[in-house]
């Protein structure tokens, strides 16, 4: 990582590293379905330990799940001082792709070879993550539906927040 890269604080911008996994995760779909990919979501991006500038960050990634035309695809982003040698996991996240055709249409991707018993961990732990996204999205969706935010004023007595215009009644 270069100086370039950095914050003012002096350490890489998260921005640079959730660049570089758009493009390991769209080498990795893209390598699997044979066509372009393109990114719907990223899911998990937890940044567990700064960067530094002038450690040598490696992006590992491996196509976890697949659908009809989706592609589940998880990164481990590792940062080595190599001077010191010291090695730490900095971030693992999951980036959903979709596979296109020429015409930009989601097209289908071959299905997935699990390998080993990693491999089928993987394509299992991947179904309930999209189970569980989609339970979130859902409970999410309805409770904000609900919400009517001249009856959640007392909701906010407690955090860290005035209320600077006049109430509608």
């Amino acid at each position: 990582m270069i100086p370039s890269y950095a914050n003012f604080g002096g350490k890489i911008h998260g921005g640079i590293l959730l660049s570089l996994m758009d493009k390991v995760a769209y080498a990795a779909a893209s390598k699997h379905a044979g066509t372009y990919c393109v990114t719907v979501s990223v899911d998990g991006v937890n940044f567990l330990q700064p960067v530094e500038v002038g450690e040598l960050v490696s992006l590992l990634a491996s196509v976890n799940y697949v659908g009809r035309t989706s592609l589940l695809v998880g990164i481990k982003v590792i940062a080595e001082d190599v001077r010191s040698g010291t090695v730490k996991h900095t971030n693992t996240c999951y980036f959903t792709m979709v596979a296109k055709d020429d015409d930009g249409k989601p097209t289908p991707v071959p299905g997935l070879e699990l390998e080993s018993v990693e491999d089928t961990r993987r394509f299992v732990e991947a179904i309930k993550r999209r189970e569980f996204k989609e339970q979130y999205n859902q409970e999410f969706n309805n409770a904000r539906t609900a919400l009517v935010v001249e009856h959640g004023y007392y909701d906010l007595t407690q955090e860290r927040c005035r209320i600077a215009y006049p109430e509608v009644k």
